[in-house]
């Protein structure tokens, strides 16, 4: 005999998300009690701060720093003139202050999604 199967049935719920269990004890409590889950995520928002600052910092002195460097390599570079002014002012005065600005940008981002991102994950806790 051959019997047949029951056919399979697929359960859903109707709720997209299926709620979420409450900590006891939240990481807000944790970081304002300065416990050491609390200042295990302090650390790490800190030394994601700290990475993103000396990324900064290299992007903008880095590139600075070499400029003279270049200039005293190249001797000739010094004397070229582009509309009248010698390469170094132009390079120094318009060059410069664009991508400063720029990478000023992206750190001012970049800090606000990161904040954002602790600030969720403190929250969903």
């Amino acid at each position: 005999m051959n019997a047949e199967r029951p056919r399979r049935v697929v359960v859903t719920s109707p709720w997209t998300r299926a709620g979420r269990r409450s900590r006891s004890y939240p990481i807000v409590r944790e970081i304002d009690e300065q416990s050491e889950v609390g200042a295990l995520y302090m650390r790490s928002l800190m030394r994601t701060q700290l990475r993103l600052g000396l990324l900064v910092v290299l992007l903008v002195c880095g590139p600075l720093a070499a400029l003279p460097v270049l200039f005293t390599l190249l001797p000739p570079a010094k004397t070229v003139l582009v509309l009248g002014l010698p390469l170094p002012w132009l390079v120094l005065g318009f060059a410069v202050y664009p991508v400063v600005v720029l990478v000023g940008c992206y750190y001012v981002w970049r800090v606000e999604r990161t904040e954002r991102e602790f600030a969720d994950l403190v929250e969903q806790s």
